[in-house]
């Protein structure tokens, strides 16, 4: 796995080189800010619970999200207990503050995909391809801003669209 280690660490200095802007860094810094503790999208599936029409697409992707969460932070991040990149990749520069847990698999990658997915599964096309590309746009800030791997983001996209699939078969009542 030591040619894992040097390929994430290589693409993440590759970013920090040739895409980083100054000017760019507070908007890339704001959405990652979104999925902090998947704040937005458990507020978006919350105000979905109240309305009728949009009550199961808010269950299914709340349930999604939690499967996410269990496997990701509950189980994954201390199991394998892999060391935050701006700790480990030499010249490597954090944009913002230190994480507190550990790297792999990215929980705002997981939780945003989770309930990205949903959206994009349950939703009419207009609602639901934003809510995708927003999804998408937090996993990749996670990159920029040097506090996961590309693995930890590919692996967390992986459990929250998982967790998605699964949780849009679950038949609840509304």
């Amino acid at each position: 796995m030591d040619w894992l280690l040097q390929l994430d660490g290589d693409i993440l200095l590759w970013i920090q080189t040739h895409l980083r802007r100054e000017w760019l860094d507070p908007v890339v810094t704001f959405i990652t800010g979104l999925g902090d503790g998947g704040w937005f999208w458990l507020v978006l599936l919350a105000v979905m619970l109240i309305f009728k029409k949009s009550r199961g697409v808010g269950q299914a992707g709340l349930i999604a999200v939690l499967i996410g969460f269990i496997v990701t932070n509950l189980i994954l991040k201390n199991a394998v207990a892999r060391i935050r990149p701006y700790e480990a990749v030499e010249g490597l520069n954090l944009i913002g503050r230190r994480a507190r847990d550990f790297s792999f698999p990215s929980g705002h990658s997981t939780c945003s995909m989770a309930a990205s997915t949903v959206l994009l599964l349950k939703l009419p096309k207009q609602y639901g391809v934003p809510a995708l590309c927003l999804g998408i746009g937090i996993c990749l800030s996670r990159l920029y801003i040097g506090i996961h791997y590309p693995s930890d983001v590919l692996a967390g996209m992986a459990i929250g669209i998982g967790a998605a699939v699964v949780a849009s078969q679950i038949k609840l009542k509304v």
